[in-house]
């Protein structure tokens, strides 16, 4: 009997030897309840800790980074325009004691995350319009070789006032401090996915065409410009080509032209027979570049261009043995 009372003595020992005695990870805090209610602060560093036996629980609780996936929801843009969000965050326990509290395992803190950010979530993009969900940034241009100035004259793209990445910390900012009423530390909120819905995708297409359109045609202007400025150039070099070759063209007849005067001159004053020879020469010349096929003149008789048109002289031409005269016998003539 005193053995089995041994015995029962020792399980007891042992069992109050184990259960003063817990391992905290490198991964977790603990909570100690005592009939239920904390006692202490929470343990947040690793290692053998102590306990009361029996009357005192160890209440482990996470502390790695968690994330939070959020239900995809459709929501309405200050445009009036419906939108698909899928967003995901990151957050983790800052306040084991208050966490343990108000929330008491992960499951709540999961249902507590999508109430407060979708409903920031939803008031933030209820806030502004579609482009500037759709955007990364305010800085971005829908084209980075284009030069296209959003809101400029004679663009009609809405110019982009913050972007998604401000209403990602706008919606952060908002629900960091209704988090961490419930022990939360929030470390992050973005959006993973924008899905149109089919009654706005038409017109975010038609966005981006107007947007490829502006680009087309900006480039289509400065190669337009670009090619104007070209021809001009080439114009402009052609016709003082021509000048220069004009003005060398004439020179070279003006020397020809004198010097053929020249000639001309230095032979018409060489004996009569030369100028009537020249003057005969440049009749014809003027016959033949003031004359063509249909050409019709009137001229007088005496006029001085008839001198060599006018028929020849014609003279009796003596036989060589006498012809008898006769009725219906000529002489026969000849030119002088």
């Amino acid at each position: 009997m005193f053995r089995w009372l041994l015995i029962i003595v020792g399980v007891i020992a042992l069992m109050a030897v184990i259960g003063v005695f817990y391992v905290v990870q490198e991964t977790e805090q603990v909570i100690i309840t005592q009939f239920g209610k904390p006692v202490g602060n929470a343990v947040t560093t690793a290692g053998l800790k102590m306990k009361v036996p029996f009357i005192q629980d160890v209440h482990r609780i996470e502390k790695r980074v968690l994330p939070w996936d959020g239900p995809t929801a459709e929501m309405p843009t200050r445009d009036k325009l419906y939108i698909v969000v899928d967003a995901f965050g990151r957050w983790k326990i800052g306040d084991p004691l208050r966490f343990y509290l108000r929330l008491r395992d992960r499951r709540s803190a999961q249902s507590r995350l999508d109430d407060i950010l979708g409903s920031e979530m939803r008031n933030t993009i209820a806030r502004h319009d579609l482009v500037e969900v759709v955007r990364i940034t305010k800085d971005r241009k829908p084209a980075q070789d284009a030069a296209i100035v959003e809101g400029a004259p004679g663009s009609y793209l809405p110019p982009i006032r913050l972007g998604r990445v401000a209403l990602e910390k706008e919606v952060f900012e908002n629900a960091k401090d209704k988090l961490a009423e419930f022990g939360i530390e929030l470390l992050d909120v973005r959006f993973k996915r924008i899905n149109y819905n089919p009654a706005v995708a038409g017109k975010i297409f038609d966005r981006m065409i107007s947007e490829r359109t502006q680009i087309a045609e900006r480039f289509r202007s400065e190669g337009a410009g670009e090619a104007a400025k070209i021809i001009g150039n080439k114009e402009r070099d052609l016709r003082r080509i021509e000048s220069e070759a004009y003005q060398q063209v004439q020179k070279l007849m003006g020397k020809a032209d004198a010097d053929a005067t020249a000639i001309y001159a230095a032979a018409y004053n060489q004996s009569p027979q030369s100028r009537e020879f020249y003057e005969f020469l440049r009749a014809l010349e003027t016959y033949q570049s003031s004359f063509g096929k249909d050409t019709t003149a009137i001229l007088t008789t005496d006029s001085p261009l008839l001198r060599f048109l006018k028929g020849p002289e014609m003279k009796a031409v003596q036989p060589s043995r006498p012809v008898p005269a006769g009725p219906g016998v000529s002489t026969p003539l000849e030119p002088r």
